[in-house]
């Protein structure tokens, strides 16, 4: 039965990006903002179609009513999967991804994400963040915020990964808040190397309270991110009633013994 539900999920989604693809393309036309805000807007609402069509999910989103997307953030999350995409383009606002650029060759996904204005990252370039925090600060300077994965790719086993300094410091060079948010639950909705929708799944996502950089340097990149990697930790830990030596991957490596 689920196999069932799962084929007819993923026809829904293709039928969702069929009918998105084209209302982009016309929104790109008639958009002359220069960050593309409502066409990017309307491509996250997809994500949120998505989300709602799938009878397996129920979503919780807490703490979003007190930001204001305007006020532009460098925005960090936990990642657990695929479904992680949806369920954050379910917040009310619009932030432009950084993502693989991969992704934007890939036919239907690539091409709206192109439209909506993200941003690809080269992760084999040894400049790699030379051109992406160039068009960070272009959004970033027009009042859009950045979306950025700090573990670089989906954990295996649902325990936090190591963190890379790169948004940190865009957001410390930028004189930008850091806003983290936390997911939980999509790891069991669409695991790993898995197409099958897992059914009765909650989903959690916490927009934790920003924390400000005005005064802080480029040196102090490292902390903020510990900072920051720290406090969704802990907001893992309260979740699944585990110390956070169980939630942490790297909780062995900075304890210095063999703890979790």
């Amino acid at each position: 039965m689920q196999y069932v539900t799962s084929v007819l999920i993923w026809a829904g989604i293709v039928l969702l990006i069929l009918i998105w693809l084209p209302m982009l393309f016309i929104s790109r036309i008639f958009d002359r903002d220069p960050v593309r805000y409502r066409t990017g807007r309307l491509f996250r609402k997809m994500g949120l179609a998505i989300s709602r069509i799938n009878p397996n999910w129920q979503v919780a989103i807490d703490g979003h009513d007190k930001i204001d997307d305007r006020n532009p953030y460098v925005v960090v999350s936990n990642h657990l999967s695929n479904a992680d995409i949806p369920v954050i383009s379910s917040l009310p606002w619009e932030m432009k991804w950084v993502a693989k650029k991969e992704l934007f060759k890939l036919p239907f996904l690539g091409w709206m994400m192109r439209l909506a204005g993200d941003i690809p990252v080269d992760r084999k370039s040894s400049n790699k963040s030379i051109p992406v925090f160039k068009r960070c600060k272009f959004y970033l300077d027009r009042n859009v915020s950045v979306m950025f994965f700090p573990e670089g790719t989906r954990s295996r086993d649902g325990r936090l990964n190591r963190f890379a300094y790169g948004a940190f410091d865009l957001a410390i060079r930028e004189k930008k808040p850091i806003l983290p948010l936390v997911l939980e639950g999509t790891q069991d909705c669409l695991p790993k190397q898995s197409w099958n929708f897992q059914p009765d799944v909650f989903v959690k996502l916490k927009v934790l309270d920003p924390i400000e950089t005005t005064n802080l340097e480029p040196e102090d990149a490292p902390e903020l991110m510990k900072t920051v990697r720290d406090a969704i930790a802990l907001q893992l830990s309260d979740w699944r009633q585990k110390p956070v030596s169980e939630v942490d991957a790297t909780y062995r490596n900075q304890q210095g013994d063999v703890a979790g």
